[in-house]
């Protein structure tokens, strides 16, 4: 569905601590890291969405991933309305991103499923 929060990636000081905490507070079942040099580690939280924690020198503030048929399209219209649209991304097997911030400088991300992305 457009507008749904399919992802949501949170920074931090320390991954093992913030796996361990989202873990204990809703039971989120963590996979290993994604590769050895880049420790970011995802969580199942329904059908058709997830979430995972990174290292990141600047946490406290979580990455939303939104849902879009058509990431084009939304990327055109953040910028009709004042806002700003990064480049389409693809996520091998997965789909594209775009990360964008909203006409008041807010930072969220456009996601279009796609198995088919390269």
């Amino acid at each position: 569905m457009a507008g749904e929060i399919v992802h949501i990636e949170f920074p931090a000081g320390n991954t093992d601590r913030a796996q361990a905490f989202w873990s204990g507070l809703f039971g989120w079942e963590f996979g290993p890291a994604l590769s050895e040099e880049y420790d970011y580690r995802m969580a199942r939280t329904g059908e058709n969405s997830g979430v995972a924690v990174m290292p990141s020198d600047s946490p406290g503030h979580p990455n939303y991933y939104y849902d879009t048929p058509d990431i084009d399209a939304s990327m055109a219209k953040v910028k009709e309305l004042g806002g700003k649209a990064g480049d389409k991304t693809p996520v091998p097997t997965h789909g594209w991103f775009s990360a964008c911030t909203d006409s008041e400088g807010n930072a969220f991300s456009l996601w279009q499923g796609d198995a088919s992305a390269a």
